[in-house]
């Protein structure tokens, strides 16, 4: 099942699919750009909202537990282990959905993420490893349904999950597993090739892409050869400011809340680091078994003076990437200070989201300051407080 053609025009838009489905207005009411609710939605699905109350909840939003993970013997092809596209495959196996809609690579573009309908155990494998790009994954659906498919599990970035969570109702679905992967800075799957152009001589011999939670991005190569790249020592500065669009410099839900299970890196240390949300999330970890190794997750570092120094250094971009200007005699030390001494496992993820809040604010307040009120949910001002962000007239609700 394939997708043609355009998406109508949105602004602030990363095309999850439903403008490209019968009822493309329903967009001005499912869009997690144009007026989420937070608490609602999290109440909705987990049966309440985040208790700030609770430890990292005010950061990650709704859990029962969190835990690092990987499965024990690692699929081949897989991005990390291979847990959220195993967790699909063991769906379809019990036949606990009849479909599972995910992501898979172009035909002829292997990093073009391609809207996928899995209806076969096997055919998971095919969604392994990592897209980079907008993918239409909700137009998905109405053909899903009109094939006969009413339990359905959805693999979706926040964006996506946002607008699936709001419009789950209308689905006439029996049962929906939602799990979510972590996202915040995506980009074209254009201008992802134009950083890998920046990142080897050989971009098209590149198979594998990583930014991993102990400060390097990981390449690995057609002919077996792996790289590392300290993040300090990236070719930030020759992007275009433009390079992450808006709606990702914006997003206010990098750890997923609206989904079942989140399996993503952040907290992690080198695993995978799982938030099961809720009863379904329990249930779609316990496919698993006895193949998955559990751990309970770490914390080490201070995220304040990393946190600070991001927003500092985005308030001086004035709207391009935030580039710290560190000389390159210093790069190789500063690479081997953060490692070890940043903030790691459970702080990196902290940090990690408040950086984002503080984006999230910087960038509406310079670019769409009229959309502040209705983008930034309370939470998000609660978490850049700490860095001097208030709300200033016109910017929160009353």
């Amino acid at each position: 099942m394939t997708l043609t053609g355009e998406a109508p025009h949105r602004d602030l838009c990363t095309d999850c699919g439903i403008s490209r489905t019968d009822d493309p207005k329903r967009c001005g009411r499912a869009c997690q750009f144009i007026a989420p609710d937070y608490p609602a939605m999290e109440t909705r699905v987990h049966g309440r909202a985040r208790d700030a109350s609770k430890p990292d909840e005010l950061h990650f939003g709704p859990f029962k537990r969190m835990v690092r993970a990987r499965m024990k013997v690692s699929r081949d092809g897989a991005q990390w282990t291979g847990i959220t596209t195993t967790i699909g495959e063991r769906l379809l196996r019990e036949g606990m959905v009849d479909a599972v809609l995910c992501v898979g690579p172009d035909p002829e573009d292997s990093w073009w993420p391609r809207p996928m309908l899995v209806t076969s155990p096997d055919g998971m494998a095919e969604a392994r490893g990592m897209r980079m790009g907008y993918a239409p994954l909700l137009a998905l659906l109405e053909p899903a349904v009109a094939a006969g498919h009413k339990r359905i599990a959805v693999i979706g970035i926040p964006c996506q999950v946002y607008a699936l969570r709001a419009l789950e109702a209308e689905l006439g679905l029996e049962r929906l597993y939602v799990i979510g992967t972590p996202c915040s800075d995506n980009t074209t799957t254009e201008a992802f090739h134009q950083f890998l152009e920046l990142l080897s001589e050989t971009p098209d011999e590149i198979t594998y892409l990583e930014f991993r939670a102990d400060y390097v991005v990981e390449l690995r190569f057609k002919d077996g050869s792996e790289r590392l790249i300290p993040f300090l020592q990236l070719p930030i500065s020759d992007l275009p400011p433009d390079f992450f669009p808006l709606t990702c410099r914006t997003c206010v839900d990098y750890t997923n809340v609206l989904a079942d299970i989140t399996v993503g890196y952040m907290g992690g240390e080198g695993d995978q680091w799982l938030l099961v949300r809720n009863e379904r999330g329990e249930e779609l970890l316990g496919l698993l078994g006895d193949d998955v190794a559990l751990s309970g997750p770490g914390s080490k570092g201070k995220r304040a003076s990393a946190v600070k120094g991001f927003v500092e250094n985005t308030k001086l971009a004035a709207g391009g990437l935030p580039l710290r200007r560190i000389p390159d005699w210093l790069r190789p030390i500063v690479s081997w200070i953060q490692p070890r001494f940043g903030p790691r496992g459970l702080e990196f993820a902290r940090a990690r989201v408040e950086m984002k809040a503080a984006e999230s604010i910087l960038h509406l307040r310079r670019e769409e300051p009229r959309r502040m009120k209705h983008m930034i949910p309370d939470h998000v001002w609660e978490l850049a407080a700490p860095y001097d962000l208030q709300p200033e007239e016109g910017e929160r609700k009353d």
